[in-house]
């Protein structure tokens, strides 16, 4: 087998292990917890459960902020406090904070110069009593009983340390939203669903996701210098030995871009934190206390080398049109046939997905047929991002602040 041969091969089986990976992983997490699962304590009702104090940082949400905080309020949970940080917004959301907090007593509002998401949970989290902490984004919108469910995880096991939920998006006015509804299931969830089997998540879902308050205290809290917050505190807390786990009871309604612009910008910042994340705890994972940590950074190399070798077969069709060689004409012809089964492959893991989440999301099946296009559109800039975010992480200077911007959050709300 010539090296192009190697090449055109490993393009294509790595994606078909991983996809039959997470469709095993989420069939066996759907029987094995999944299914008919029941709650098995009252935590919802009980004035006694786990206090729990509700973090929601905030920067220019003025148009969902109300939305955001009432919801909160509504939870089927009694021991529950809510903690606002408005993070220098430029717009009128400190204000609409400050009238929330006169109508909601529970509501603690804090107020701090523009210092980035990590910043404002650190802030939270110094002010918080509870002993379980819920962080949100300020435009998410909680199911009432996602509280009662990862508390569950905590009062079942001293050694969880989060809790990560399950995102539904909510922006499906064009292509790229009904496209990422598949994605949230497909990909998303299998992937933290069959993770979960091997006991190691590769990051939780910053926008819903609980937390032991001892454990943060452990690790010093959120990292104020990590593009993405959300993946540094998941391996920061599982290399000191704490779990990590999914609840896909757990929904949060979430706002995601519907624009290529703001699709491409909010995946660019994702694939940048990984690396981020991947150079910063490398030293220590690869240690063998650290062993069953091996797995999850394995995938993560592999991912990373499957984009490059990616790009390389692309940027060698292209020369083919002009250079033909015996070995590229092997190449091609096996990319062909493998390539038809691998989309097929794609297919039954959507079908897998849709199958397992839409007993959360009834409304997501008529997202289907847009799926389709996720092998695609969705590798390609997948690809994309991880060439370019990759050296851009290892030239970042340590310990620069990560100060946010507002993301884009779909054309049916940017009208609001």
């Amino acid at each position: 087998m010539s090296a192009l041969e190697g090449l055109a091969l490993f393009t294509i089986a790595y994606p078909s292990l991983m996809a039959t990976v997470w469709i095993c992983g989420g069939i066996y997490y759907y029987f094995h917890w999944e299914r008919g699962q029941i709650r098995v304590s009252g935590a919802a009702n009980d004035p006694d459960a786990p206090r729990v104090t509700v973090l929601v940082p905030c920067h220019n949400e003025s148009v969902n902020i109300d939305e955001t905080i009432g919801h909160l309020f509504n939870q089927n949970y009694l021991n529950l406090e809510v903690i606002a940080i408005n993070d220098g917004s430029r717009d009128d959301t400190g204000q609409r904070l400050d009238a929330l907090a006169q109508r909601h007593p529970g509501l603690k509002v804090l107020h701090q110069a523009n210092g980035g998401k990590a910043s404002a949970m650190n802030n939270g989290l110094a002010h918080a009593t509870g002993e379980i902490i819920v962080g949100i984004d300020g435009d998410a919108v909680l199911d009432y009983d996602a509280v009662s469910w990862m508390v569950e995880h905590f009062i079942a096991s001293p050694r969880v340390g989060s809790v990560t939920g399950n995102p539904r998006v909510r922006t499906r006015s064009t292509a790229i939203g009904m496209i990422q509804t598949g994605e949230f299931s497909s990909i998303i969830g299998l992937i933290k669903r069959a993770q979960r089997i091997y006991g190691m998540v590769f990051t939780i879902s910053g926008v819903i996701c609980a937390f032991r308050k001892s454990a943060l205290d452990q690790i010093g809290g959120w990292s104020t210098d990590m593009i993405t917050e959300d993946i540094d505190v998941s391996w920061k807390l599982q290399l000191k030995g704490w779990q990590v786990r999914y609840e896909p009871h757990a929904l949060c309604w979430v706002l995601m871009p519907e624009t290529l612009r703001g699709l491409y910008k909010q995946r660019l910042r994702w694939a940048q934190g990984g690396a981020e994340a991947f150079l910063k705890h490398f030293g220590e994972a690869i240690r063998w206390r650290n062993r069953r940590f091996w797995p999850l950074l394995g995938e993560y190399v592999v991912s990373v080398a499957w984009c490059y070798s990616m790009f390389a077969l692309i940027v060698l069709s292209l020369a083919s049109l002009t250079w033909h060689t015996p070995d590229w004409s092997t190449a091609a012809a096996l990319l062909s046939w493998s390539g038809g089964l691998l989309v097929l492959l794609c297919l039954l893991q959507f079908c897998v997905s849709f199958a397992i989440d839409s007993r959360y999301d009834r409304a997501m099946i008529g997202c289907l047929f847009w799926s389709i296009w996720y092998p695609l559109f969705y590798w390609l800039l997948n690809m994309t991002t991880v060439i370019i975010a990759f050296p851009k992480a290892l030239v970042r200077r340590r310990g620069q602040a990560a100060i946010w911007t507002s993301p884009d959050r779909g054309e049916s709300f940017r009208e609001q």
